[in-house]
């Protein structure tokens, strides 16, 4: 292999290792001068590439105000956030904008589908708000929605409006539109918190699957269930991080526990 080779291969490697997000003292805090209380306060973490990470905690202990803020929905924050190698707050609203149409994948308990639009059109949605260069990424793209409805097992539904679909197709069909741009980070906000147990099972082998082709999923959740086949758990408490566990030391603790 050749010396141009081998740097090609070791910056693929770095690029790799590198983290996605990293959050640098971050907080946020709401009310007035007089009464201000702590949403989040000074987190600290990397979330690397490819990672399936779970983020916990009880109501009230910073989750949805986290989500909000790495979807790029609240840039009234403190401190640093850095996702790919940007801060978001240095993002004009028009680069933000587009930012989070072609990074960010996000999939909600409630699905958001509109109602009067086809499973295929309900995925096309992200490049209907596609603007300027942008829209060079949309050549082939209702092919992809397409393969993409026939990936999460709906290529029989394209033509089906959500209220004839159940709640797990409609999932379905909210993870095929998040996935249509190949985003860097799929944010998913308690995905399996409106769906029976056999379903989000179905639903959480779905998000295994992503991940193991490589899609970086973050996933907030008060479920088990779903922090159970996570690679990586972090714990919100009272808007502070409380822990931060891998796969392997979450089962390294459960059999402490059991001898």
């Amino acid at each position: 292999m050749n010396k141009r080779s081998d740097e090609t291969k070791g910056a693929a490697q770095r690029e790799a290792d590198s983290p996605l997000i990293q959050l640098q003292g971050l907080g946020k805090r709401y009310g007035g001068a007089a009464a201000q209380a702590w949403a989040l306060q000074e987190l600290n973490l990397e979330l690397m590439k490819g990672e399936m990470t779970a983020i916990i905690g009880t109501s009230g202990s910073g989750k949805t105000t986290l989500l909000n803020i790495l979807g790029g929905l609240d840039r009234g924050y403190e401190g640093g956030l850095i996702m790919g190698g940007r801060e978001l707050k240095s993002l004009s609203d028009q680069e933000l904008s587009m930012w989070r149409n072609q990074e960010v994948g996000f999939v909600f308990q409630h699905f958001h589908l509109l109602d009067h639009l086809s499973a295929l059109d309900n995925v096309l949605l992200p490049a209907c708000l596609t603007k300027g260069r942008a829209r060079a990424a949309l050549s082939g793209v209702e092919q992809r929605a397409r393969e993409l409805l026939a990936q999460v097992g709906l290529q029989d539904k394209i033509d089906v409006k959500p209220p004839q679909l159940s709640g797990g197709q409609k999932q379905r069909v909210a993870i095929a539109r998040a996935l249509l741009f190949k985003p860097s980070l799929l944010l998913c906000d308690e995905p399996t918190g409106s769906l029976d147990s056999h379903t989000g099972e179905e639903i959480i082998k779905l998000f295994q699957g992503l991940h193991a082709e490589g899609y970086t999923v973050l996933m907030i959740t008060h479920e088990e269930r779903v922090s159970e086949a996570a690679q990586r758990v972090i714990r919100l408490e009272d808007g502070r991080l409380v822990s931060d566990q891998s796969q392997v030391q979450r089962s390294e603790k459960h059999e402490e526990l059991a001898l």
